[in-house]
């Protein structure tokens, strides 16, 4: 399979401050290797031929990092933001899109997902947008009361567990989509999918049950560094 993606690479990283004050946080070291070494890496692996790179803060540092893109096999381009335009905003300006559907990934995630059973789900769908998704599990710190109406407790649950499941970060949208986006304008993934839904557009998700983590919180950074010679075999790059 062969297939073209967009990485979303132009955010300020303003969670990871102080690092992202000298680089880009797609630049910051994971295991000593760039994260976007490893995105682009897993894009080259299972079949992308052509990437565009939109940039924006310390966009320049991106490009000389990654050149023409020859070193992953892969022919790159860039977008360059000249004001911040959110997380979808910069595709309505990117001449370089194919016709068919195509990846668009943040340049801070960190997954063995397979791109090619992610497009096949998204063939498979006939959706306009598949979003990739993850479960993920999260525990209160504290007890958790019910009550009625009469102020009468009902229930007590100490520290529960809630199950959701999360944006990865990774989509698979048609050439159609676009039409949505006003040019020029930013635009948030969120509001695009909520003008999918709004005009009874088909949207689908592909839920991934491997490893996943978005690297934009210190605590992630720092859990990525520490697991990433244990998960580098699963990633295969």
């Amino acid at each position: 399979m062969s297939f073209q993606a967009v990485v979303l690479a132009g955010g300020k990283g303003t969670r990871l401050q102080p690092f992202t004050h000298v680089l880009p946080k797609p630049l910051l070291p994971i295991d000593q290797r760039p994260i976007l070494d490893v995105v682009l890496s897993s894009l080259a692996r299972d079949g992308c031929s052509r990437a565009t790179i939109a940039v924006g803060h310390l966009g320049h540092m991106i490009e000389l990092y990654c050149g023409s893109g020859d070193r992953w096999g892969l022919e790159l381009n860039y977008f360059r933001e000249q004001t911040p335009l959110g997380t979808v905003g910069a595709l309505a300006q990117i001449q370089t899109l194919p016709d068919g559907p195509f990846v668009v990934i943040n340049g801070d995630v960190l997954s063995d997902l397979s791109f090619g059973s992610l497009l096949d789900g998204h063939a498979a769908s006939r959706a306009e947008l598949t979003i990739a998704t993850f479960s993920r599990t999260v525990r209160d710190e504290l007890g958790i009361l019910e009550r009625d109406a009469e102020n009468r407790l009902t229930a007590y649950h100490e520290k529960p567990e809630h199950q959701y499941l999360v944006s990865m970060g990774i989509y698979v949208l048609d050439r159609s989509v676009i039409d949505l986006i006003p040019t020029g304008e930013a635009m948030d993934f969120p509001a695009l999918v909520q003008a999918l839904l709004d005009a009874g557009r088909p949207v689908y998700s592909h839920t991934h049950s491997g490893y996943w983590l978005d690297l934009g919180r210190p605590d992630d950074f720092a859990r990525a560094n520490n697991e990433f010679a244990e998960i580098h075999p699963r990633l295969g790059v």
